[in-house]
């Protein structure tokens, strides 16, 4: 008999099978049953069924390969970009476990590339942090980050206490922040970035440059990421922008 939901529909379709997926009764890379066995199984209808593929889509648990089917996700992180990207909880949403290490933090006049995206004088201070970032204990992220040492003081000594970016930026007065702009480049790590995402020299990663600003448009941090070319895909989310046009347009 198929299982009939009572209430939620699409959702309870959604949650169901991300448990299927994060308990492993489905491989990765192995096709989610069809769209009429989905209907069957739930007692729902197409548009349900469709609905919560799609969030489990955006969520990264699954792929959609037109005219093939619906396959459970390869491994990949899905790292979705938004005005308001967050590492952690990019990661979270996933069901994978985000950790980081420092590797470098030191005060630093400010590089004229990094000067220019803060907007600062090239003689100013900045916090150069450098870090690793993992995803369930495999490195996808090596960073160097900078932060305005007069604008955020003791931002250094919070960051080795554990607290997140947006919890520091909080007690600064930033209690929200989105991304300005992102640039992409692909090339060959170096082979310190290769030990430090412990991948091959040979395998391309891909570098991300990206400045967030404040809600008054003044930037707060800037930073240079390399990322493990094999082990995440990148996902463009314009959903904010879309609710904004459309409550405009209302």
């Amino acid at each position: 008999m198929p299982k009939k939901l009572m209430h939620g529909q699409w959702q309870d379709v959604e949650e169901e099978l991300a448990a299927d997926i994060t308990a492993g009764r489905f491989a990765k890379g192995a096709p989610l049953p069809k769209e009429a066995e989905l209907m069957e199984r739930f007692g729902v209808g197409r548009h349900s069924v469709r609905r919560a593929l799609a969030q489990l889509q955006n969520r990264g648990l699954v792929q959609v390969e037109h005219g093939k089917g619906t396959f459970v996700h390869d491994g990949r992180l899905n790292y979705r970009l938004s005005e308001r990207t967050r590492f952690s909880q990019n990661l979270l949403e996933q069901g994978r476990e985000p950790f980081g290490k420092a590797i470098k933090e030191r005060v630093v006049e400010a590089p004229r590339r990094v000067a220019e995206a803060l907007r600062l004088p090239s003689d100013e201070q900045v916090y150069h942090i450098v870090r690793v970032e993992y995803a369930d204990e495999e490195p996808v992220n090596f960073s160097n980050a900078f932060f305005p040492v007069r604008r955020f003081p003791g931002f250094d000594k919070a960051r080795r206490e554990g607290q997140t970016v947006s919890a520091i930026l909080a007690e600064y007065g930033v209690t929200d922040y989105i991304r300005l702009r992102t640039d992409f480049i692909v090339r060959l790590p170096t082979r310190e970035e290769a030990r430090q995402l412990m991948q091959s020299e040979t395998q391309p990663i891909l570098l991300q440059k990206k400045v967030d600003v404040d809600m008054k448009g003044t930037p707060v941090s800037y930073s240079e990421s390399v990322w493990a070319g094999e082990r995440v895909q990148f996902s463009i989310d314009n959903t904010s922008q879309l609710l904004n046009a459309l409550a405009q347009n209302s």
